[in-house]
């Protein structure tokens, strides 16, 4: 049985070597590392160089990218599209409203990398925070077909048009307490459907910290419970969902 984590950033962690053993007795053997800045975005690399079960996804976090200069961010781009037979997705990309509400600029970086999507052919993983409509409405007008809302907090009337566009939604662990996920699980079709653990943060069990990889599973678990199937049969669908989107 195998599991897979769509969206971490264990680059920020301690003990590495340590998460990774971890995850592979918990047969997590793929796990999508998301650079959020220039210097994760390099090290995510270098990590997958060292443990193949780690896939690199490089983007900018919208919080990320307002600190960088026009050329800092057309450079990154160059970057990431030079080494675009090294990666699986970019990400982590987005907008994000509740800590910045400059709108316009967020906006302008975000098209550049699903400009880039398009360009090299890799999925999209998407930041919307406090920008749900606006991040979705933006996508559609690009006519984005490879997009994964991750941890997606958005309401049921935007998880409809999420499924209605045929993207896929990444589901944290920390499902096993939020209502807001096991409503958009049940919400969703299984077609749609991913894990994620967002490690170090959304630990499954509320209030305790540093999240990682193997956790990924409670993820599954709960969705096999709210869909009433086998577990091994959301592993089984997971990872088709999965090499359709990827591969």
């Amino acid at each position: 049985m195998e599991f897979i984590d769509v969206h971490c950033h264990i680059d920020c962690m301690k003990n590495i070597e340590k998460i990774i053993k971890n995850a592979e007795k918990n047969k997590v053997n793929t796990i999508i590392n998301n650079g959020i800045n220039i210097k994760t975005n390099r090290k995510t690399l270098e990590l997958s160089k060292k443990y193949p079960e780690i896939k690199p996804a490089l983007g900018i976090y919208p919080i990320e990218a307002l600190k960088l200069s026009e050329k800092e961010i057309k450079n990154e781009i160059k970057f990431i599209e030079k080494n675009k037979n090294k990666i699986i997705a970019i990400g982590e990309v987005g907008i994000d409203l509740k800590w910045n509400k400059e709108f316009e600029k967020q906006k302008i970086i975000f098209e550049k990398f699903i400009d880039l999507s398009k360009k090299i052919n890799k999925p999209l993983i998407v930041h919307a925070r406090s920008a749900e409509k606006e991040v979705i409405k933006i996508l559609k007008e690009k006519n984005c077909k490879k997009i994964v809302m991750h941890c997606f907090n958005g309401n049921l009337r935007l998880v409809e048009e999420i499924i209605k566009q045929n993207w896929f939604l990444s589901i944290p662990a920390n499902i096993t307490f939020s209502e807001h996920f096991q409503k958009v699980v049940e919400k969703t079709p299984i077609e749609n459907l991913l894990c994620e653990t967002d490690s170090p943060y959304l630990h499954p069990i509320k209030g305790k910290r540093n999240n990682e990889p193997m956790n990924v599973i409670e993820s599954y678990k709960k969705i096999a419970e709210i869909k009433k199937l086998s577990l091994k049969q959301i592993q089984e669908k997971i990872k088709n969902n999965f090499k359709k989107l990827f591969r």
